[in-house]
């Protein structure tokens, strides 16, 4: 079992900037956590924000589409631009 409790944690190899490498290091210690729970929260994080996204595209689905030039010819006729 994982230290955030996941029954099952699977190994990958990443192969990071040194940069980024570094810095995820340094934040590990001064936040006591391991450098796989930052990676891990990340993703979920990342995760979470696609279905949100996803969540928004379906609830738009139904919405009318407007080319970008009919915009642009509206604004134009309505002497916004």
């Amino acid at each position: 079992m994982s230290r955030n409790g996941d029954p099952d944690p699977k190994r990958a190899t990443i192969y990071f900037d040194p940069a980024l490498h570094r810095a995820l290091r340094l934040k590990a210690a001064e936040t006591d956590r391991s450098i796989s729970d930052l990676v891990n929260e990340a993703v979920r994080r990342d995760l979470a924000e696609d279905a949100e996204d996803l969540a928004a595209f379906e609830e738009r689905a139904g919405e009318v589409i407007l080319p970008f030039e009919d915009v642009l010819k509206d604004l134009k006729r309505r002497g916004v631009i």
